[in-house]
């Protein structure tokens, strides 16, 4: 399998380079340039309060362990929204949603993806501020601690996109988690997972860099967790259609959905 993925990854290597954006920070050209999709699911979760945000999604009921998610660039969408109520009710798991864009937002979707140099400027102090990776790896740690110390036994997190940056930096050394997974990560680095404690769910698409996902599950694979670890490559999609570019109307994109949730969810079920 890895021989395979690495002859692809030479392959599209060059391609890649050459279609990343240069002007900001996140590298992911898919990330920067697909706008989200509207969906007209009802979210089964509430809002509240809880440790330091003042906005979180939770969804199921109150349970032993505890799953966090990470949403991707766009904040709360009811893609990402559904993906955690699937996760919930399948193992009767509370999962919680932090907005840790707030109190200024994501970025604005009508800018999104953004055409102007003056566009471009504004998406990367974006990724410099609000959604600065070092800070957001904080909130998350902390956030995690809150979780425990309120008598969660295990706590999970996931995270999409940009979110998946934060959740893979935040498995390292006295974390929080038991467990950590990445869907379709933006800013995926081999020395992220390096530094990893806990288990690690890794899945990727097309669009992310084949030859750093390499690079990643050659280091698990060392790891004296790996057997607990999971990875897919879902090659036929595309960045984000796990989360708010998810288009549900499209079969395939349902299936891999479905799948992804799925796995998702035996992970956490054998990590916690």
């Amino acid at each position: 399998m890895l021989g395979r993925l690495r002859v692809l990854a030479h392959q599209l290597n060059k391609a890649k380079m050459s279609t990343a954006g240069s002007h900001i920070h996140n590298t992911n050209a898919a990330c920067c340039s697909i706008p989200p999709v509207q969906s007209d699911y009802t979210p089964k979760g509430t809002f509240e309060s809880v440790g330091d945000f003042k906005k979180v999604y939770v969804t199921g009921e109150p349970s032993e362990n505890a799953i966090v998610c990470v949403y991707d660039i766009f904040g709360y969408f009811p893609q990402t929204q559904q993906g955690a109520d699937i996760v919930s009710a399948s193992l009767k798991t509370r999962v919680y949603m932090p907005d840790f864009f707030e109190p200024d937002g994501p970025f604005p979707n009508e800018d999104y993806p953004p055409t102007t140099d003056e566009g471009k400027k504004a998406l990367q102090d974006f990724f410099g501020g609000t959604a600065n990776p070092p800070a957001n790896i904080k909130k998350l740690t902390a956030f995690g601690q809150h979780l425990k110390s309120g008598g969660a036994k295990k706590v999970g997190a996931y995270g999409f996109c940009w979110g998946g940056k934060v959740t893979l930096s935040a498995g390292g050394e006295s974390t929080p988690f038991d467990a950590v997974s990445i869907i379709h990560p933006a800013m995926l680095s081999a020395d992220d997972a390096a530094n990893l404690t806990v288990p690690l769910a890794i899945y990727v698409s097309k669009d992310e860099p084949l030859d750093e996902y390499i690079k990643v599950l050659d280091i698990i694979a060392k790891k004296p967790f790996a057997t607990k670890s999971d990875n897919k490559y879902y090659s036929n999609m595309f960045h984000g259609w796990a989360a708010a570019r998810a288009d549900l109307k499209v079969q395939d994109n349902k299936e891999e959905f479905e799948n992804v949730y799925g796995r998702l969810a035996a992970f956490f079920a054998t990590t916690l």
